[in-house]
């Protein structure tokens, strides 16, 4: 061994330092200290190689091979380095369906996302939410060939006894991995980091269909309270977290959905990796951070209550990077300093590369990527104009519109012969790609002409099926109002632009429901948070909603095609289920490559079912938005919506008014004509408009 005070021994040994000076010198070399560095993929979505599948071309902005790259460049910065991913990896590109719908993944084979777990030297992963989209047999199919341990501790098998005392978990819950290390003086150590992964509960509701009486789901933070304590007994020198779940500080809740900031609070987590909202933690340098400072939240250090922490966006456009200086006390390893970074692909606001795509990450799945082109150029009808998703947020939308005939189409024919026949069909849809969490360039744009499948995948992203739900007029109220929480809410008296969009509600949750007509007061507050949480009891921003031009009443009942991710999530109108009357086995997608196949060619321009409520106000009310700066390319002619400026994020801001209330003078009442019959022959008196009947009144005598 190296040592740090060798010339210190040596001096002493010749008789010429005090002996005093022992202990010091002896204290000082006994410690270890090692540089360990952890480094994050999340969210990846089977975007494998750096290939944009709904464009059908190459991109600088994503993927797993340019993030290959930065892997490379860490593990050379510092060798020892432990790579970990953090779920959501195997769903979300027409890659993952080609391999689990069209030419599913037999047994022996290997998945790609899997082959690249195992070419860049994964030492661990978890599964995400998305992990379940495809069934647990596909899942365990995908991750039977993996050569590293897939940890999760919140998901048990569905035992069916009511006892959770002895409820057995679905996948390994943690691992203790020995890691062999180099520390500062060149001497080899061998740490035990333990390892364990969690997923939101929410599963359950969001997959039902795939996992109801297979498995349950519990709570992530109660989970690691659980085995925390136990990998710590069993050896581990440090823990960390791989976290499927968002960071929110709005305080602890049973079964939270992103908890990942309170596992930074349980003792003995040495890291948290998180994901699941396609957010970025800590802030790259020169953008507006996701999470503020403040409440133990620090930007500068990547640090979370004083832990390490990563969330590096999606699609692997980002890698997140953790160092830890690690020193070993009375024999004991501990975390003495800690910071955490993100690393990107692509630099938004220069449009730069930052790397180049990893020639063997292409080459270790050149074959299923190639067979997944062809699939998407497949042509599946035309369509008479272009279909875009880049002012889905603020008028009614053709890439919004198709989703909505199609599912009414389909509908229409599974209810024919039952007893709901004869109900109104209505459609909800909502702009699936429109910017927000997914950045400049996640919209639709189809130009007119040929359509193919990979258009119908851009349309339409997640492998959802066709539901139809049996709501009254009062739930479909109740609905719409949620939905209407995509919108801030807005000043009529200001004068000053204000920012129209709510970006912390997903553009997903924003459902159009086409089929009846409906107004949004956006002057109003919104009833509902993104959770479906009322927060304003007596708002109403919906207005003058009506059916086939007449109000809709309370009682009114009508038939809502949806998918099954909101049939099962949407607990304002179908809470447990009570008003779904049908869970069609069909994914939505198929049922708009179906409806496009039948009709050939499509028209596909939006019925403008919906706009936004006249301000009542003295002047004109400004709002702005962001999109993409291809969207001026389909600025309305009337000038109705303006181009404003070209924003560092690489989005656009547009601005438009919305429309001032006029107040309608009510025309006064026709006054009936005075009848002209000749002397002797009056048969009516009318005063004032109203007939006088016979008799006498005051001094007038009528006969």
């Amino acid at each position: 061994k190296r040592k740090k005070y060798a010339a210190a021994s040596v001096v002493l040994a010749l008789g010429l330092l005090a002996p005093a000076v022992l202990p010091t010198a002896a204290g000082a070399e006994d410690r270890d200290v090692v540089k360990l560095r952890i480094l994050e993929t999340t969210d990846v979505h089977m975007n494998l190689v750096n290939y944009d599948y709904f464009k059908d071309s190459p991109t600088n902005e994503f993927g797993l091979s340019k993030t290959a790259r930065l892997i490379e460049q860490a593990r050379a910065e510092q060798p020892n380095t432990l790579l970990f991913d953090n779920g959501d990896l195997i769903q979300g590109t027409p890659l993952g369906d080609y391999v689990a719908k069209v030419k599913p993944l037999q047994d022996g084979e290997v998945h790609p996302a899997v082959k690249l777990l195992h070419l860049l030297k994964y030492d661990a992963a978890t599964v995400g939410n998305h992990e379940f989209n495809y069934g647990l047999d596909f899942l365990n199919e995908v991750y039977d060939d993996a050569k590293l341990p897939i940890v999760n501790a919140n998901v048990y098998r569905d035992d069916h006894d009511q006892n959770p005392d002895n409820d057995v978990n679905y996948f390994t819950p943690y691992q203790i991995l020995e890691k062999e290390v180099v520390d500062e003086d060149g001497e080899k150590h061998t740490l035990k980091i333990g390892v364990i992964g969690f997923v939101p509960p929410q599963i359950m509701d969001w997959d039902k269909a795939n996992l109801q009486g297979k498995v349950i789901a519990k709570d992530i933070v109660q989970s690691a309270q659980k085995y925390i304590p136990k990998m710590k007994a069993e050896g581990a020198d440090l823990i960390v977290v791989l976290s499927h779940s968002g960071i929110e500080t709005g305080g602890n809740s049973p079964n939270m959905e992103n908890a990942s900031y309170y596992l930074t609070q349980i003792p003995g987590v040495d890291a948290v990796l998180t994901g699941h909202q396609h957010k970025k933690f800590p802030a790259l340098p020169g953008t507006t951070p996701d999470f503020p400072d403040g409440n133990g939240i620090n930007n500068e250090t990547g640090t979370i209550n004083g832990v390490p922490v990563t969330m590096p966006g999606s699609w692997g456009d980002t890698l997140g990077v953790i160092d830890l200086t690690v020193e070993q006390v009375d024999g004991k390893w501990k975390v003495t300093q800690a910071k955490a970074q993100l690393r990107p692909v692509y630099d938004k606001a220069t449009k730069t590369p930052l790397v180049d795509s990893d020639p063997a990450v292409e080459q270790a799945i050149q074959a299923e990527h190639e067979a997944t082109i062809q699939y998407v150029r497949s042509p599946v009808g035309k369509t008479t104009s272009p279909i875009n998703s880049y002012f889905a947020l603020i008028k009614d939308d053709p890439s919004v519109q198709i989703v909505t005939n199609a599912q009414k189409w389909y509908v229409e024919k599974m209810l024919k012969g039952t007893k709901y026949e004869g109900l109104p069909v209505l459609s909800a849809g909502a702009p699936f790609k429109a910017g927000g969490r997914g950045g400049a360039s996640y919209y639709t744009d189809i130009p007119a002409g040929e359509i193919a499948i990979k258009n119908v995948a851009d349309l339409y992203l997640y492998p959802n099926t066709v539901y139809a739900l049996k709501i009254t007029g009062a739930e479909l109220k109740e609905w719409l109002e949620w939905s209407a929480g995509q919108f801030n809410q807005i000043d009529p008296n200001k004068t000053d632009v204000q920012p129209l969009i709510n970006n912390d509600f997903p553009t997903y949750n924003f459902d159009i429901i086409d089929g009846v007509t409906y107004e949004i007061d956006v002057t109003e507050p919104a009833k509902y948070d993104k959770n479906q949480n009322v927060i304003n009891p007596n708002a109403s921003r919906i207005k003058n909603l009506k059916f086939e031009g007449k109000p809709v009443t309370p009682n009114m009942e009508f038939i809502v095609a949806t998918n099954n991710y909101r049939a099962t999530t949407n607990r304002i109108i179908n809470p447990g289920g009570k008003n779904t009357i049908l869970a069609a086995p069909d994914e939505n997608r198929q049922v708009i490559i179906d409806y496009i196949r039948e009709n050939g060619t499509i028209n596909p321009s939006a019925d403008g079912n919906w706009r936004f409520a006249p301000v009542k106000g003295k002047a004109p009310v400004t709002v702005t938005f962001e999109s993409s700066p291809e969207a001026q390319k389909y600025l309305p002619q009337d000038g109705s919506i303006r181009y404003v400026t070209a924003l560092p994020s690489g989005f656009a801001q547009y601005e438009f008014a919305l429309p001032l209330w006029k107040e309608e003078k009510p025309n006064p009442p026709k006054q009936p004509e005075k009848p002209t019959t000749p002397p002797g022959q009056v048969k009516k008196v009318y005063w004032d408009g109203v007939e006088l009947k016979k008799g006498q009144i005051g001094r007038l005598t009528v006969q």
